[in-house]
């Protein structure tokens, strides 16, 4: 299997880098990061009106029925920004489990919205650090949810939400619109993300799986999630990698660049094969989806990428000496970024393990 994009897909890569680089200010970037409740919204009409929004929803809905790599090369080119807007996870998640359901009232409803952009849709399969935990903390009954769902990125905008739940008869996914949910922004390392606590009293829902179904279709949805995330993770580190040996070449000490120096020189070095790796396992991620080792090769990229990202936000700081933690260089922006998006779809921890368990047939 090629490791490579094609040229269609190389050249939607460099017009998404070309419209982001036009479109992203560090200044506005800088003000998300302490600014609660706020979106870069000039970034998130250039990706409707990119059609970003709609790469996968089905063309039958007004999307462009295009597929995880094309999304995954979007996302790489947000991380570059870095982008200070996190809807393209949650919609795609929302999008794939309406495609997988029976309703064929709420894809008609609800897919064009989100295809068009005007629709902001949230996912959240997680509490605290734990994916798909055995007992969530929303209830569904009786057509209603009940209780809080913590923390959802992009929770603080969204229009809709999928959510992981427990009915009557143990977890399950249900959809819910958010038009009067009570919201309880939730103050991030990186608070462009848009968390929100999620208050759900009597709100009304549609179930969309229950049993092994939902646990399968969850698993498939949380591992997209982290296909999209480790390529924005991508992105991030190649960003960070520009930065870093373009100070080494012209920061001087003791008469010579920096980056004459093996400290630099090895930093640099090991970042590009971290980077390299982490580039081939997002796409071979993106490129397996909808076969039977996809969540395998999820977790490889979403571990490879983590690591190469969180290498990059620490050692270009570092290069970058004293320099590198003030507000001027803007490496905050991918230093919390680094650390918001190492736990968003679940901790290495969890990764590990599910590889572990993929790896070894015992099932996750």
């Amino acid at each position: 299997m090629s490791i490579l994009h094609d040229e269609a897909q190389t050249l939607i890569g460099t017009e998404a880098r070309r419209v982001l680089e036009a479109h992203t200010r560090r200044e506005v970037l800088l003000g998300l990061l302490e600014a609660g409740g706020a979106y870069d919204r000039g970034v998130w009409q250039a990706a409707i009106e990119q059609g970003w929004t709609a790469i996968a929803v089905p063309e039958l809905y007004g999307g462009l029925g295009l597929g995880l790599i094309e999304e995954g090369i979007v996302a790489q080119a947000m991380g570059r920004a870095p982008a200070g807007v996190p809807f393209l996870t949650g919609g795609d998640g929302i999008i794939a489990a309406l495609a997988a359901s029976l309703h064929a009232d709420l894809q008609a409803r609800w897919l064009p919205g989100l295809a068009s952009g005007q629709i902001i849709g949230a996912v959240t399969l997680t509490t605290g650090p734990a994916p798909l935990p055995g007992r969530p903390e929303v209830r569904f009954r009786d057509g209603v949810l009940s209780g809080t769902a913590q923390a959802v990125v992009g929770g603080a905008h969204a229009d809709i939400a999928l959510l992981w739940v427990v009915d009557e008869h143990g977890p399950a996914l249900a959809f819910a619109e958010l038009a009067g949910v009570r919201r309880e922004a939730v103050a991030s390392f990186d608070n462009s993300r848009g968390h929100a606590h999620l208050h759900f009293a009597e709100t009304p829902g549609v179930l969309l799986a229950e049993g092994q179904d939902a646990f399968t279709l969850a698993r498939t949805i949380l591992a997209r999630a982290a296909v999209l995330t480790a390529h924005e993770q991508l992105g991030g580190a190649e960003e960070l990698l520009a930065i870093g040996r373009d100070y080494a070449l012209t920061r001087k000490a003791f008469g010579q660049p920096i980056g004459a120096f093996q400290s630099v020189k090895h930093r640099l070095a090991e970042l590009y094969v971290l980077i390299e790796i982490a580039r081939a396992n997002c796409i071979h991620a993106a490129a397996r989806a909808g076969h039977s080792d996809f969540i395998r090769a999820a977790a490889a990229a979403r571990l490879s990428a983590t690591e190469a990202y969180d290498t990059a936000a620490r050692d270009v700081v570092q290069i970058h000496g004293g320099i590198g933690v003030t507000w001027e260089t803007g490496l905050h922006l991918h230093m919390r970024r680094a650390r918001s998006l190492a736990i968003e779809q679940g901790n290495m921890l969890f990764w590990e393990d599910l590889l572990a368990k993929e790896l070894t047939g015992t099932g996750a």
